[in-house]
């Protein structure tokens, strides 16, 4: 899937340790032109956001904790944010294909990976199909497939609308960074069918995943915790938190506590 390429970036990152480098602009993944922010030194760590959500909304206070041992890497997919939709589709399979041929095109070629919601489910078939990439992975509020959560929320999902109250936070700021703010019904309508339409990551290939893998959720998640429990238990290298009083917003209302997890875990 990924073409081979020099470790130049890693011999920059080794560089870039005593400055804290920040830069932002789009790069070439297929037929996106993909917004990126990166910032910090040491080991590129790649942060994957949520479904509806954007760099900002999903990382804006957790960034900042891991960019101190991190060079700190996020994208935003298809339809998100500053990065513009084009005529497809929306599926995991593809924003696993763009974002490692975005990282490509940024020549990183090893990087750490956390992702949240949906971003957590890319960051978990990230994992599988490019095991020389990712050297470990975490995942906070998503699951391997549609099984990982409550009966309820799948019928929630089906039932979603562009004026849900509970997605207003994520209207708001879409339509103040999208290239085109009319686009909000358009993006509901493609994450309901991607999440809809997933059938789950192969669990015959879960058993063989090559990354160590911390699986982390809210004891008032929409995960179950049987779910998180069975998937940490499945991959070889498997690890389980459980943040104690939290929902499925954990990133944006305990970023101490997942900053801590994260680095403890991209650390060891």
């Amino acid at each position: 899937m990924r073409p081979a390429r020099s470790n130049a970036y890693m011999q920059q990152a080794t560089v870039q340790k005593s400055s804290r480098h920040r830069r932002r602009g789009y790069v070439h993944a297929g037929e996106l032109e993909m917004y990126y922010e990166i910032g910090g030194m040491g080991f590129p760590l790649l942060l994957l956001h949520g479904g509806f959500s954007t760099i900002e909304t999903s990382f804006a206070a957790l960034r900042e904790p891991l960019r101190d041992q991190h060079d700190v890497i996020a994208f935003e997919q298809q339809g998100h944010g500053h990065t513009a939709d084009v005529d497809r589709p929306l599926s995991y399979a593809q924003m696993v294909d763009d974002t490692a041929e975005a990282l490509a095109q940024l020549r990183v070629d090893r990087a750490d990976v956390f992702g949240w919601s949906d971003g957590g489910i890319v960051a978990l078939g990230l994992a599988l199909a490019a095991p020389d990439l990712v050297r470990r992975v975490a995942i906070i509020g998503a699951g391997s497939g549609p099984e990982a959560e409550a009966p309820g929320f799948r019928e929630r999902m089906r039932n979603v609308s562009p004026d849900n109250e509970n997605l207003a936070a994520f209207r708001e700021h879409y339509e103040k960074v999208a290239p085109d703010p009319a686009g909000w019904p358009a993006l509901v309508a493609k994450v309901r069918d991607n999440y809809l339409d997933f059938r789950g990551w192969d669990e015959s290939r879960l058993r063989t995943l090559a990354a160590p893998l911390m699986v982390m959720l809210g004891d008032r998640d929409i995960v179950t915790l049987e779910h998180a429990v069975k998937l940490q238990r499945i991959v070889p290298h498997g690890r389980l938190a459980v943040l104690p009083g939290c929902d499925h917003s954990a990133p944006v209302t305990r970023p101490d506590w997942v900053a801590s997890m994260l680095l403890d875990f991209f650390g060891d």
